[in-house]
Protein backbone atom coordinates (compact mmCIF):
# COMPACT_ATOMS: atom_id res chain seq x y z
CA UNK A 1 0.00 0.00 0.00
CA UNK A 2 1.14 3.66 -0.81
CA UNK A 3 1.37 5.85 1.90
CA UNK A 4 0.20 9.51 1.81
CA UNK A 5 3.27 11.93 1.62
CA UNK A 6 4.08 13.40 4.97
CA UNK A 7 3.99 16.91 5.25
CA UNK A 8 5.33 19.28 8.26
CA UNK A 9 2.49 20.32 10.40
CA UNK A 10 2.15 23.13 12.98
CA UNK A 11 -0.74 23.14 14.92
CA UNK A 12 -2.75 25.80 16.66
CA UNK A 13 -3.86 24.02 19.54
CA UNK A 14 -3.93 20.83 21.55
CA UNK A 15 -4.35 19.96 25.14
CA UNK A 16 -1.36 17.50 26.03
CA UNK A 17 -0.42 19.04 29.30
CA UNK A 18 -3.32 18.75 30.49
CA UNK A 19 -3.73 15.11 29.75
CA UNK A 20 -0.37 14.60 31.26
CA UNK A 21 -1.05 16.25 34.22
CA UNK A 22 -4.55 15.04 34.79
CA UNK A 23 -3.24 10.94 34.25
CA UNK A 24 0.61 11.19 34.25
CA UNK A 25 2.12 13.59 36.65
CA UNK A 26 4.26 11.40 38.38
CA UNK A 27 6.40 10.60 35.23
CA UNK A 28 5.08 12.72 32.50
CA UNK A 29 8.07 12.71 30.21
CA UNK A 30 8.36 8.76 30.50
CA UNK A 31 3.93 8.68 29.26
CA UNK A 32 4.96 10.92 26.63
CA UNK A 33 8.08 9.43 24.87
CA UNK A 34 7.27 5.88 25.96
CA UNK A 35 3.18 5.84 24.07
CA UNK A 36 1.61 5.11 26.96
CA UNK A 37 -0.76 7.80 26.84
CA UNK A 38 -4.67 8.49 26.20
CA UNK A 39 -5.75 10.37 23.75
CA UNK A 40 -4.38 11.90 20.79
CA UNK A 41 -0.80 12.83 21.22
CA UNK A 42 2.72 11.27 22.03
CA UNK A 43 5.92 11.66 20.71
CA UNK A 44 5.57 8.58 18.23
CA UNK A 45 2.94 9.13 17.15
CA UNK A 46 3.76 12.86 16.14
CA UNK A 47 6.56 11.72 14.31
CA UNK A 48 4.76 9.70 12.32
CA UNK A 49 1.96 12.27 11.81
CA UNK A 50 4.46 14.66 10.52
CA UNK A 51 3.74 16.78 13.44
CA UNK A 52 6.37 19.34 13.74
CA UNK A 53 5.11 21.95 16.17
CA UNK A 54 2.18 23.98 17.88
CA UNK A 55 0.49 25.70 20.64
CA UNK A 56 0.80 23.86 23.53
CA UNK A 57 -2.46 25.14 26.08
CA UNK A 58 -2.20 25.83 29.37
CA UNK A 59 -5.79 24.87 30.63
CA UNK A 60 -7.37 24.79 34.10
CA UNK A 61 -10.84 22.75 33.49
CA UNK A 62 -13.29 22.92 35.78
CA UNK A 63 -13.27 20.60 39.86
CA UNK A 64 -15.72 18.63 38.52
CA UNK A 65 -13.76 17.51 35.35
CA UNK A 66 -10.69 17.04 37.57
CA UNK A 67 -12.86 14.85 40.09
CA UNK A 68 -13.82 13.04 37.52
CA UNK A 69 -10.48 12.68 35.58
CA UNK A 70 -8.97 11.55 39.00
CA UNK A 71 -11.38 9.17 40.54
CA UNK A 72 -11.85 11.88 43.51
CA UNK A 73 -14.45 13.06 45.37
CA UNK A 74 -15.91 16.66 43.98
CA UNK A 75 -14.41 18.23 47.54
CA UNK A 76 -11.24 15.75 47.09
CA UNK A 77 -10.42 18.05 44.12
CA UNK A 78 -11.65 21.13 45.70
CA UNK A 79 -8.65 20.90 48.32
CA UNK A 80 -5.88 20.84 45.72
CA UNK A 81 -7.25 22.89 43.44
CA UNK A 82 -4.72 26.09 42.95
CA UNK A 83 -5.28 27.30 39.13
CA UNK A 84 -1.81 29.27 39.71
CA UNK A 85 -0.62 26.41 40.91
CA UNK A 86 -1.69 24.03 38.04
CA UNK A 87 -0.68 26.46 35.35
CA UNK A 88 2.87 26.37 36.41
CA UNK A 89 2.30 22.30 36.62
CA UNK A 90 1.84 22.19 33.54
CA UNK A 91 4.38 24.61 32.46
CA UNK A 92 6.59 22.43 34.16
CA UNK A 93 5.34 19.45 32.49
CA UNK A 94 6.61 21.10 29.13
CA UNK A 95 10.01 21.94 30.26
CA UNK A 96 10.09 18.19 31.52
CA UNK A 97 9.54 16.75 27.93
CA UNK A 98 12.12 19.09 27.23
CA UNK A 99 14.88 17.98 29.06
CA UNK A 100 14.20 14.22 28.78
CA UNK A 101 14.03 15.05 24.61
CA UNK A 102 17.87 14.44 23.58
CA UNK A 103 17.23 17.50 21.83
CA UNK A 104 14.51 16.24 20.05
CA UNK A 105 11.63 18.84 21.60
CA UNK A 106 11.98 22.61 22.21
CA UNK A 107 10.43 25.34 24.16
CA UNK A 108 10.24 27.87 21.21
CA UNK A 109 9.82 31.82 21.57
CA UNK A 110 10.22 33.13 18.01
CA UNK A 111 8.94 32.18 14.80
CA UNK A 112 12.69 31.99 14.03
CA UNK A 113 13.02 28.88 16.17
CA UNK A 114 10.06 27.43 15.10
CA UNK A 115 11.74 27.84 11.69
CA UNK A 116 14.74 25.89 13.03
CA UNK A 117 13.22 23.16 14.55
CA UNK A 118 11.44 22.35 11.35
CA UNK A 119 14.66 22.24 9.61
CA UNK A 120 16.40 20.63 12.20
CA UNK A 121 13.22 17.38 12.15
CA UNK A 122 12.78 18.56 16.04
CA UNK A 123 9.40 19.21 17.74
CA UNK A 124 8.34 22.97 18.12
CA UNK A 125 6.30 23.87 21.27
CA UNK A 126 5.01 26.81 22.01
CA UNK A 127 3.38 28.03 25.06
CA UNK A 128 -0.29 29.17 25.12
CA UNK A 129 -3.16 29.95 28.11
CA UNK A 130 -6.13 28.70 27.34
CA UNK A 131 -8.55 30.97 30.23
CA UNK A 132 -6.97 33.43 32.02
CA UNK A 133 -8.37 32.63 35.51
CA UNK A 134 -5.20 31.69 37.27
CA UNK A 135 -4.03 35.67 35.85
CA UNK A 136 -5.24 38.15 38.95
CA UNK A 137 -6.62 41.65 37.38
CA UNK A 138 -3.91 43.22 38.57
CA UNK A 139 -1.84 41.15 35.52
CA UNK A 140 0.37 40.43 38.54
CA UNK A 141 1.64 37.26 37.22
CA UNK A 142 1.67 38.17 32.79
CA UNK A 143 5.26 38.92 33.22
CA UNK A 144 6.46 35.60 35.27
CA UNK A 145 5.04 33.86 32.36
CA UNK A 146 6.32 35.55 29.62
CA UNK A 147 9.47 34.81 31.02
CA UNK A 148 8.69 30.86 31.07
CA UNK A 149 8.01 31.40 27.50
CA UNK A 150 4.01 32.08 27.16
CA UNK A 151 3.77 34.07 23.76
CA UNK A 152 0.06 33.03 23.32
CA UNK A 153 -3.06 33.68 25.43
CA UNK A 154 -6.67 33.28 25.20
CA UNK A 155 -8.43 35.13 27.67
CA UNK A 156 -11.27 32.95 28.04
CA UNK A 157 -12.56 29.80 27.82
CA UNK A 158 -16.69 29.38 28.46
CA UNK A 159 -16.77 30.19 32.13
CA UNK A 160 -16.17 34.21 33.29
CA UNK A 161 -13.81 35.22 34.74
CA UNK A 162 -12.19 38.80 35.75
CA UNK A 163 -11.29 39.86 32.15
CA UNK A 164 -15.49 38.99 31.23
CA UNK A 165 -17.07 36.06 29.96
CA UNK A 166 -16.35 33.39 27.65
CA UNK A 167 -18.62 32.04 24.63
CA UNK A 168 -20.96 29.29 25.62
CA UNK A 169 -24.39 27.76 24.83
CA UNK A 170 -26.58 25.20 23.88
CA UNK A 171 -26.35 24.16 20.19
CA UNK A 172 -27.64 25.82 17.86
CA UNK A 173 -26.58 29.14 18.73
CA UNK A 174 -25.30 32.39 17.96
CA UNK A 175 -22.16 33.45 19.54
CA UNK A 176 -23.70 36.64 21.27
CA UNK A 177 -23.73 35.09 24.69
CA UNK A 178 -22.98 37.44 27.13
CA UNK A 179 -21.59 40.73 28.31
CA UNK A 180 -18.11 41.68 26.92
CA UNK A 181 -14.55 42.87 28.60
CA UNK A 182 -14.06 43.97 31.90
CA UNK A 183 -12.10 47.16 32.39
CA UNK A 184 -9.28 43.94 33.84
CA UNK A 185 -9.88 42.76 30.40
CA UNK A 186 -9.21 45.82 28.05
CA UNK A 187 -5.89 45.85 30.10
CA UNK A 188 -4.65 42.40 29.47
CA UNK A 189 -5.59 43.29 26.31
CA UNK A 190 -3.26 45.99 26.05
CA UNK A 191 -0.89 44.31 27.99
CA UNK A 192 -0.28 41.58 25.28
CA UNK A 193 -0.03 43.73 23.17
CA UNK A 194 2.47 45.54 24.40
CA UNK A 195 4.11 42.42 24.90
CA UNK A 196 3.83 41.24 21.58
CA UNK A 197 1.92 38.10 22.73
CA UNK A 198 -0.60 36.41 20.63
CA UNK A 199 -4.04 36.80 21.19
CA UNK A 200 -6.56 34.07 20.53
CA UNK A 201 -10.44 34.75 19.97
CA UNK A 202 -11.31 31.43 20.20
CA UNK A 203 -13.41 31.16 22.94
CA UNK A 204 -14.54 34.80 23.23
CA UNK A 205 -18.10 35.42 22.70
CA UNK A 206 -19.30 38.44 20.11
CA UNK A 207 -19.07 41.35 22.63
CA UNK A 208 -15.53 40.52 23.73
CA UNK A 209 -14.66 39.66 20.81
CA UNK A 210 -15.35 43.05 18.91
CA UNK A 211 -14.44 44.71 21.74
CA UNK A 212 -10.67 43.01 21.64
CA UNK A 213 -11.09 43.75 17.47
CA UNK A 214 -11.39 47.51 18.68
CA UNK A 215 -8.81 47.32 21.14
CA UNK A 216 -5.91 45.23 19.84
CA UNK A 217 -3.37 46.35 17.43
CA UNK A 218 -2.28 42.60 16.38
CA UNK A 219 -4.02 40.35 14.21
CA UNK A 220 -7.03 38.55 15.19
CA UNK A 221 -6.01 34.83 15.61
CA UNK A 222 -8.57 32.40 16.20
CA UNK A 223 -5.93 29.24 17.17
CA UNK A 224 -8.84 26.34 17.03
CA UNK A 225 -11.96 27.64 15.69
CA UNK A 226 -14.00 27.16 12.15
CA UNK A 227 -17.06 28.34 10.40
CA UNK A 228 -20.72 29.29 12.56
CA UNK A 229 -22.46 28.99 8.14
CA UNK A 230 -21.64 25.47 8.26
CA UNK A 231 -21.57 24.38 12.06
CA UNK A 232 -24.31 26.77 14.01
CA UNK A 233 -22.05 26.20 17.32
CA UNK A 234 -22.14 29.46 19.29
CA UNK A 235 -17.90 28.98 19.92
CA UNK A 236 -17.71 28.99 15.35
CA UNK A 237 -17.23 32.27 13.86
CA UNK A 238 -19.64 34.34 11.90
CA UNK A 239 -18.73 35.66 8.66
CA UNK A 240 -18.80 39.13 10.04
CA UNK A 241 -16.09 37.83 12.63
CA UNK A 242 -14.20 36.21 9.77
CA UNK A 243 -14.10 39.73 7.28
CA UNK A 244 -12.58 41.26 10.27
CA UNK A 245 -9.82 38.32 11.04
CA UNK A 246 -9.30 38.90 7.42
CA UNK A 247 -8.67 43.19 7.60
CA UNK A 248 -6.60 42.61 10.95
CA UNK A 249 -3.97 39.85 8.92
CA UNK A 250 -4.98 37.32 10.96
CA UNK A 251 -5.25 33.52 10.81
CA UNK A 252 -8.12 31.00 11.72
CA UNK A 253 -7.07 27.19 12.56
CA UNK A 254 -9.46 24.99 11.79
CA UNK A 255 -10.87 22.70 14.98
CA UNK A 256 -10.69 19.15 14.41
CA UNK A 257 -13.69 18.46 16.60
CA UNK A 258 -17.05 16.51 15.17
CA UNK A 259 -18.91 19.40 17.75
CA UNK A 260 -17.65 22.26 16.05
CA UNK A 261 -17.37 20.71 12.57
CA UNK A 262 -21.13 18.88 12.03
CA UNK A 263 -24.04 20.67 10.33
CA UNK A 264 -26.31 18.72 13.20
CA UNK A 265 -23.42 19.80 15.56
CA UNK A 266 -23.22 15.98 17.13
CA UNK A 267 -19.87 14.96 19.26
CA UNK A 268 -19.58 11.70 17.09
CA UNK A 269 -16.38 10.56 15.45
CA UNK A 270 -17.49 7.06 14.19
CA UNK A 271 -19.63 8.64 11.33
CA UNK A 272 -17.62 11.78 10.86
CA UNK A 273 -15.55 11.79 8.13
CA UNK A 274 -12.68 13.87 6.48
CA UNK A 275 -14.47 16.10 4.31
CA UNK A 276 -16.37 17.28 7.30
CA UNK A 277 -12.57 19.29 7.29
CA UNK A 278 -11.86 19.69 4.18
CA UNK A 279 -15.67 21.81 3.83
CA UNK A 280 -14.42 23.74 6.37
CA UNK A 281 -10.73 24.21 4.92
CA UNK A 282 -12.62 25.29 1.61
CA UNK A 283 -15.25 27.52 3.23
CA UNK A 284 -12.42 29.38 5.02
CA UNK A 285 -10.12 30.23 2.80
CA UNK A 286 -12.67 31.45 0.41
CA UNK A 287 -13.92 34.16 3.34
CA UNK A 288 -10.38 34.44 4.26
CA UNK A 289 -7.84 33.49 1.41
CA UNK A 290 -5.61 31.07 1.36
CA UNK A 291 -2.97 32.55 3.54
CA UNK A 292 -4.76 32.66 7.09
CA UNK A 293 -5.93 29.15 7.16
CA UNK A 294 -4.32 26.49 9.14
CA UNK A 295 -4.46 23.34 11.17
CA UNK A 296 -6.19 24.00 15.07
CA UNK A 297 -6.83 20.06 16.13
CA UNK A 298 -7.49 20.63 19.68
CA UNK A 299 -6.21 17.26 19.89
CA UNK A 300 -6.60 15.40 23.40
CA UNK A 301 -9.58 18.42 24.07
CA UNK A 302 -12.40 16.95 21.29
CA UNK A 303 -13.66 13.72 19.21
CA UNK A 304 -12.24 13.89 16.06
CA UNK A 305 -13.45 12.25 12.94
CA UNK A 306 -13.04 8.35 12.92
CA UNK A 307 -10.82 7.89 9.76
CA UNK A 308 -8.29 10.76 11.59
CA UNK A 309 -7.90 8.96 15.04
CA UNK A 310 -4.85 10.59 16.41
CA UNK A 311 -2.41 12.85 15.33
CA UNK A 312 -0.67 9.68 13.10
CA UNK A 313 -3.82 10.28 10.88
CA UNK A 314 -2.39 13.79 9.48
CA UNK A 315 -1.07 12.28 6.65
CA UNK A 316 -4.54 11.25 5.33
CA UNK A 317 -5.87 14.69 6.03
CA UNK A 318 -3.51 16.01 3.55
CA UNK A 319 -4.08 13.56 1.24
CA UNK A 320 -8.10 14.20 1.63
CA UNK A 321 -7.20 17.79 0.71
CA UNK A 322 -5.02 16.78 -2.16
CA UNK A 323 -7.85 14.52 -3.59
CA UNK A 324 -9.89 17.85 -3.03
CA UNK A 325 -7.63 19.82 -5.52
CA UNK A 326 -5.17 21.57 -3.13
CA UNK A 327 -1.79 21.57 -4.22
CA UNK A 328 1.39 21.32 -3.01
CA UNK A 329 1.61 25.26 -2.55
CA UNK A 330 -1.33 25.81 -0.95
CA UNK A 331 -0.76 22.44 1.30
CA UNK A 332 2.41 24.09 2.33
CA UNK A 333 0.60 27.14 3.38
CA UNK A 334 -2.00 25.57 5.73
CA UNK A 335 0.41 22.45 7.49
CA UNK A 336 3.00 25.56 8.34
CA UNK A 337 3.89 28.43 6.61
CA UNK A 338 0.73 30.44 7.28
CA UNK A 339 1.07 29.59 10.75
CA UNK A 340 4.75 30.60 11.08
CA UNK A 341 3.98 34.33 8.71
CA UNK A 342 1.17 35.36 11.81
CA UNK A 343 3.31 34.03 14.28
CA UNK A 344 6.32 36.24 13.09
CA UNK A 345 3.96 39.02 12.30
CA UNK A 346 2.64 39.34 15.61
CA UNK A 347 5.66 38.49 18.15
CA UNK A 348 8.20 40.70 15.70
CA UNK A 349 10.78 37.96 15.62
Amino acid sequence: MTLPPLWPVFDGHNDLLLNLWLQHDDDPATAFYSRVTPGHLDFARMRRGGFFGGLFAVFIPPVSYIAQMRHQTQDEAQATFDPLAIAERQIAILQQLEQASQGQLRICRTATEIEQCRLNRQIAAVLHIEGAGMIDAELTQLEAFYRLGVRSIGPFWNLPNAFGTGVSGPFPGSPDTGPGLTPAGEALIRACNRRRIMIDVSHMNEKTFWQTAALSRAPLVATHSNAHALCPQPRNLTDAQLDAIAQSGGMVGVNFGTAFLRADGKRDSATTGLTEIVKHVEYLIAKLGEDRVGFGSDFDGVNVPHPLADVGGLPLLTQALAQAGFDNRLLEKLTWRNWLNVLATTWGE
